[in-house]
């Protein structure tokens, strides 16, 4: 009897593995590369066949399919062949408001992402082909409602409709490799409140002749957890790579919103964009972050680390090392503090703290060494170290103020050894 049971457990385990390796060529679903089409309801079909089936690969194969959001569901994954471009509609009503997390809270109508995949363990987005956000018209949108705005400083991002490439959220075990990512209407890959993420190869592009495409942030690493940054390419008018969390002044007792933390971001190349690494501009706790090997070919600053003055702040155990600037990249780092849209809510100022970040074998080219000072009553900065220096500035002096424990050991500026 007993062998007899074991048999079709046993086919039931094969099956389920072969279903979960099935593949859906979204053609055979009815979408057409004719860069015209929206294909949403047959790329969500493609996917919710896999679904009813324990799983598989939706496949888009080479030519243009336009879009508008798409849902994936548990075992289901995504990969875009060589030349396939999967590319977001430019019309909103392919973008239903709903509920989604942005900008440090989750705003109860806005736009999804192209690719949304919510509590999608193992999910994998892979392939030779290019995510396109068809983002021009509305960048130009974008700043022209902001130019006609009364407040324009405070013209809210989320003024005007407009969808991110990808949004992962609260998922383990996910794999991003190979991806171009370009031209987002808003952020390019979003990663909310993750656990083990690897983004690998990937190519994250907004034309060289927009001068600043607005929002157009590389990777959003949202309140996520053991995260690896491998190999990528940014060329970006935003921030590059970006720790986010919550902000206000009970950011602290936000359950939605974890640490960011264990981040290591390493062989990257950074061509455009506002920082090789910025934390903020909502955060609240980031810890653990390696930055290391990697190269600057344009006007980018190492690390940003905003200072909220709204917002309590933990940010300790940052290391920056092995980064060369091939050209004439931005300051080095500017640590200070940051108003835009700062909101105290009735509240007494919050207490952050910066501590425990180091600067090694940093090398090139670069505008300024950089700023560091805190919000005045609110910050307390110490431990922050350089060492293992050998730059050309245009502006040799750290501009330093209100840090404890400022560490130079063979910094050499402009031929110079400097001493804090």
């Amino acid at each position: 009897m007993s062998l007899m049971l074991a048999a079709p457990v046993w086919g039931s385990a094969l099956m389920a593995e072969a279903e979960s390796s099935a593949e859906a060529l979204i053609t055979e679903f009815g979408a057409r590369p004719d860069g015209t089409t929206i294909n949403t309801k047959a790329i969500q079909a493609a996917i919710d066949h896999l679904a009813s089936r324990r799983g598989g690969t939706v496949v888009i194969p080479q030519g243009t399919f336009v879009s508008g959001a798409l849902f994936f569901k548990p075992h289901v994954n995504l990969h875009l062949q060589a030349g396939a471009v999967l590319q977001c509609s430019t019309d909103m009503a392919n973008f239903p408001a709903q509920r989604t997390r942005i900008e440090g809270h989750f705003e109860e109508k806005f736009n999804p992402a192209l690719i949304n995949a919510t509590n999608c363990d193992g999910f994998q987005l892979t392939g030779e082909g290019t995510l396109d956000g068809a983002g021009r018209p509305i960048w130009d949108l974008f700043w022209k409602l902001r130019n006609a705005s009364p407040e324009r400083s405070n013209f809210p991002n989320v003024g005007v409709p407009r969808a991110r490439l990808a949004l992962i959220e609260s998922s383990r075990d996910v794999k991003i490799e190979g991806i171009t990512f370009k031209d987002s209407q808003f952020w390019n890959l979003h990663i909310y409140n993750c656990d083990g993420v690897t983004v690998s190869n990937a190519r994250f592009e907004v034309p060289d002749d927009y001068k600043q495409a607005p929002s157009t942030d590389g990777i959003d690493l949202d309140s996520s957890r053991n995260v690896t940054i491998d190999g990528c390419f940014f060329s970006v008018t935003d921030d590059c790579i970006a720790a986010k969390g919550s902000k206000g002044p009970h950011a602290m007792q936000d359950k939605d919103s974890p640490p960011v933390e264990h981040i290591r971001i390493r062989n990257c190349v950074y061509k455009r964009g506002g920082g090789v690494l910025t934390i903020g501009s909502e955060a609240t706790i980031v810890r653990d972050v390696v930055v290391e090997n990697c190269r600057i070919t344009g006007n980018v600053r190492i690390a940003t680390l905003k200072l909220r003055p709204d917002t309590p702040q933990h940010y300790e155990d940052i290391t920056f090392r092995n980064i060369t600037s091939e050209a004439t990249a931005s300051a080095i780092l500017s640590v200070q503090p940051w108003m835009q849209y700062a909101n105290l809510q009735g509240e007494a100022p919050p207490q952050s703290v910066v501590r425990n970040v180091s600067f090694i074998g940093i090398k090139g080219h670069y505008t300024a060494f950089g700023t560091i000072r805190p919000n005045p009553g609110q910050t307390e900065i110490s431990d922050i170290s350089f060492k293992d220096f050998d730059v050309v500035l245009q502006q040799e002096k750290l501009m330093a103020s209100g840090v404890k424990g400022l560490k130079f050991e063979n910094v050499i500026v402009n031929g110079q050894l400097q001493s804090a």
